[in-house]
């Protein structure tokens, strides 16, 4: 497994994927490094698309992806590196939050005192704590989308993927949230956050992916996006006139 420090921590090459007749993503080629990268680009940009490509959920239809120096598809070894936080909800509702933990945990290879023990600091770490006992089934939206982020921390990934991770969060748990996400790039994992709002990117980050009808419009430094879609606008503005 390769190192932060070796290159890309995701190198994506020439990257399609479809579904039928319907194209989620369309010849895409970017460098993800250490720290935050922000994913932005409305709904239907194909964000979660290349996401769950990342995490090793869906096979590219065409192209090469890497992630940490591996390839994600059918690479269960590439798990224990990699912590993924899907948009949608895929609970047991019957399981009490802790319970969930736990278990994913286990399933990951690490013995029960210590799968309790990762589960507790999780829970803390995203302010479920108080809410160890509660059913998922019960659990509020804002509720299951902070569990979701426990389960993708709490095996300390040296990458996390995390799609609309603010989506259904109030004021305060959207900060402790971007709080978190800052730390745990400060403790030196490499970090890629999906979001339609460009606010809560620029909180996190300066360094962008903009995805729009699956492919890659711009990348790079905020600063430079701004002007080169300004550029962009001007250009079109020229054309049509």
């Amino acid at each position: 497994m390769s190192g932060l420090e070796d290159g890309p921590v995701i190198r994506v090459e020439n990257v399609s994927r479809w579904y039928g007749e319907v194209i989620g993503l369309n010849d895409v080629s970017v460098d993800i490094g250490p720290g935050i990268t922000g994913l932005l680009g409305p709904n239907g940009a194909g964000k979660s698309s290349l996401l769950r490509i990342l995490s090793g959920e869906l096979r590219p239809s065409s192209g090469r992806v890497t992630v940490l120096g591996e390839r994600p598809f059918a690479n269960p070894r590439l798990h224990q590196y990699l912590g993924y936080c899907p948009e949608g909800d895929r609970f047991f509702d019957r399981y009490r939050a802790r319970d969930f933990l736990v278990h994913l945990l286990r399933l990951s290879g690490f013995g029960r005192s210590d799968a309790r023990q990762r589960a507790d600091q999780a829970l803390y770490e995203v302010g479920m704590t108080t809410a160890a006992e509660t059913r998922l089934g019960a659990c509020s939206k804002g509720m299951r989308q902070r569990i979701k982020l426990a389960q993708a921390i709490a095996h300390d990934p040296a990458l996390l993927l995390l799609d609309e991770p603010l989506s259904g969060l109030d004021p305060l748990a959207r900060h402790a949230t971007q709080d978190l996400i800052r730390r745990r790039a400060e403790a030196g994992a490499a970090v890629v956050v999906s979001s339609h709002v460009l606010h809560e990117v620029e909180a996190l980050t300066t360094t962008i992916v903009t995805l729009h009808e699956g492919r890659i419009v711009a990348s790079g430094e905020m600063s430079e996006i701004r002007d080169e879609l300004d550029h962009r606008l001007l250009e079109s503005k020229e054309e049509s006139s």
